[in-house]
């Protein structure tokens, strides 16, 4: 790429459930700043091959006047929407999983597949910039494998934004499903947090200059500020906080998947304290979670003591 600013990827990690999306909504108030989702899963949802196929701003992605534009860049000549997703999914899930974190920041694109993704997400992050006429993209697609690419592709600067909660909270997250979001055990929902938070601290200790941890908790006691902290961090005027104290005025998106609250516009009100895990999560979930965790949970702050099974 020459002749062209490189664009900011800010791109946050960690597990779902996490506060990422209204995160990013947030940022997405600001000009020049844009929230693409959960774009990991822009092909697998437009193609139906997903559990949601509507933009943020309400059209099916391949309506939507922004992503259709967007979905045929990379497609080969003649290949269909689903024959080209299939073979981003099949890139995916081949070589850019969670697992494959450690070996893609030490070996980068390795292989015919890896780096016809890493062209792929280059080409589509230059086009959302450009089309979108924001030079600073958030990814809040939570994928540490895609995000140890990042660094490899051309016209991409990346932001990394590891983003943690609680894992009981987030184990009673997903206690319950929600509109086009499944259930998952405890157990589950642990297991890929620890997973997801490994991944994403060997991100950070790789490239801690452009890296920020950033606790939920400690997001939504101090929301401005935290926001003023993260333009800061990937060099923006603070000045453009669209946040005043705990309010925001959210306006419609373009975000592919994550929370369905990407679709709520209007005055927003992020509250102090977001407890209700401590009443509504059974003993037994709290001391899975606990137990499964423990180490990165006691790291994070979220326990007292080393103690697996305890309460913390």
């Amino acid at each position: 790429m020459t002749g062209a600013a490189p664009v900011k990827v800010l791109c946050v990690t960690g597990w779902c459930r996490n506060g990422s999306t209204i995160l990013g909504n947030i940022l997405n108030e600001i000009p020049g700043v844009f929230h693409v989702g959960e774009l990991h899963f822009l092909w697998k949802n437009a193609a139906g091959r997903g559990v949601n196929e509507q933009c943020g701003c309400g059209h099916k992605l391949v309506d939507c006047p922004f992503w259709s534009t967007i979905l045929p860049i990379g497609r080969p000549a003649g290949a269909t929407l689903e024959a080209h997703a299939d073979t981003v999914i099949r890139r995916q899930l081949g070589h850019i999983r969670t697992r494959h974190t450690w070996q893609l920041l030490a070996r980068g694109p390795h292989n015919e597949d890896v780096r016809a993704h890493t062209d792929l997400m280059s080409r589509i992050y230059r086009a959302v910039a450009e089309r979108g006429d924001s030079p600073v993209i958030v990814d809040t697609s939570k994928m540490p494998g895609e995000a140890a690419l990042l660094a490899h592709m051309d016209g991409i600067t990346p932001y990394y934004l590891h983003l943690v909660r609680d894992p009981r909270a987030v184990a009673q997250s997903w206690s319950k499903p929600k509109e086009y979001v499944y259930a998952m055990s405890p157990a589950k929902s642990t297991g890929y947090w620890t997973g997801f938070n490994l991944a994403s601290h060997a991100i950070n200790r790789r490239y801690p200059r452009r890296s920020l941890f950033l606790r939920y908790e400690d997001f939504i006691a101090e929301p401005a500020a935290t926001i003023d902290t993260v333009l800061r961090w990937c060099e923006l005027d603070p000045a453009s906080n669209p946040m005043t104290d705990r309010t925001v005025q959210l306006h419609a998106n373009h975000t592919v998947t994550g929370n369905p609250d990407r679709f709520n516009t209007g005055v927003t009100v992020i509250r102090p304290t977001d407890d209700r895990w401590h009443s509504a999560l059974p003993d037994s979930a709290r001391r899975t979670a606990t137990a499964l965790s423990w180490p990165l949970a006691l790291r994070y702050g979220y326990l007292t003591g080393a103690e697996p099974g305890g309460r913390g």
